[in-house]
């Protein structure tokens, strides 16, 4: 063996000890939660804001297939079954996994569930989560492993992905202390993990957020995701009242109508109270318009 291979070699386990820690799973505890009493009324408020059956099913017995560049991603049984489900996890574990990505063995999650978006949630929100998918009917069901080639297939390097993409801050600044706009800002870019499909991503799958919500490839893999910041491309010729009547009804201005995946979407908006669909209304006009 060459001095230079050798060199290389003794770099190469010098940098995986340096990056070893760094990207270990991280956790918060149970001394880290905040003193709430669990609300399943308000988790189902957040279920819906959430859309969480539009991927895990009406059962929530999850199996759906997402195809990506990166491998074919299945979604969880998130029913409340011991077995196949995640009715043996507590609260705890809930809050590990949608705001930092662990799950309850302590491995990464791959980010096709969305905690860069969920990391911006209220721990409140995740327990009385948690509560009311526990009054749910248990559904037996278990779900096979993702079909990931290598070198994806290495779950220590989301560790470092993570470095680069999971962030708490908001996305765009508080334009005022208005509570409205806070509320929308919320739902927006945490609880309804909009940006997860309205933004484009680079070539590691992270957002870009100097485009946040400009549009970008459909994930289902045909055309394109729309832009729903108040540019000329986007929601610019749609006034607020606009946006939250499409919210509730599902027409847009011209008459046409919702499709796609987002039709889901618009129904579980639907169900939300007025109030939240004019928080949301409110903050789309707010950010800034991108092409």
């Amino acid at each position: 063996m060459s001095k230079a291979i050798k060199w290389l070699l003794a770099a190469a386990g010098l940098m995986a000890l340096l990056l070893w820690p760094l990207t270990r799973p991280l956790t918060v505890s149970g001394v880290d939660l905040p003193d709430h009493r669990p609300d399943p009324v308000n988790g189902e408020q957040v279920f819906i804001a959430g859309g969480c059956d539009s991927c895990h099913g009406e059962n929530l017995a999850g199996g759906l297939e997402l195809r990506s560049g990166f491998g074919t991603f299945l979604v969880p049984n998130i029913s409340p079954d011991l077995a196949t489900g995640i009715g043996g996890w507590t609260a705890l574990d809930l809050v590990n996994s949608m705001m930092l990505g662990t799950s309850p063995e302590g491995r990464h999650y791959y980010p096709a569930f969305p905690y860069t978006s969920y990391t911006r949630m209220k721990v409140q929100d995740i327990i009385d989560l948690k509560a009311y998918i526990d009054t749910r009917e248990p559904a037996n069901n278990r779900v096979g492993p993702h079909q990931i080639a290598f070198p994806w297939s290495l779950r220590r390097g989301i560790g470092l992905w993570k470095l680069m993409y999971l962030d708490q801050a908001p996305v765009v600044a508080p334009a005022s202390a208005d509570p409205a706009w806070e509320r929308g800002r919320y739902l927006v870019e945490a609880v309804g993990h909009c940006g997860e499909c309205h933004t484009a991503r680079n070539p590691l799958g992270g957002m870009k957020l100097s485009m946040w919500l400009a549009g970008g490839p459909d994930p289902e893999g045909e055309g394109r995701v729309p832009n729903i910041t108040p540019h000329p491309d986007g929601l610019q010729a749609w006034s607020a009242a606009d946006i939250v009547y499409y919210l509730e009804s599902g027409f847009t201005p011209d008459f046409d109508t919702v499709g796609g995946s987002m039709v889901k979407v618009q129904e579980h908006i639907a169900l939300l109270p007025a109030s939240d669909r004019q928080a949301i209304a409110l903050y789309l006009k707010s950010v800034p318009a991108r092409p």
